[in-house]
């Protein structure tokens, strides 16, 4: 059990949380409508962020050493399938 001293103290520090946060998501909000203009005078859009992302993460995967494996077998095997068919097609 709470004493009422420690449920007075308890409601107080929640209030000062909620006034906090409440302060913390305008801050936020603020710095949101910001980051907004300076892209706009910038001239970036989703558009170009996206194709920005899309292009790192393309880039990033294609550095990776699976990528750069399974790139060398395929293009192995496609060779091999080219032969085979060169072979067929002589042979028919």
């Amino acid at each position: 059990m709470l004493s009422e001293e420690e449920k007075e103290e308890l409601k107080a520090e929640l209030v000062q949380l909620e006034d906090e946060i409440t302060t913390l998501r305008q801050v936020l909000s603020a710095k949101e409508r910001h980051l907004v203009e300076i892209k706009q005078k910038l001239g970036m859009n989703l558009m170009n962020e996206l194709k920005q992302n899309f292009s790192k993460s393309w880039h990033d995967m294609q550095t990776t050493t699976a990528y750069k494996k399974t790139h060398e077998t395929l293009s192995h095997a496609g060779q091999k399938a080219t032969a085979a068919f060169s072979n067929v097609g002589t042979a028919i």
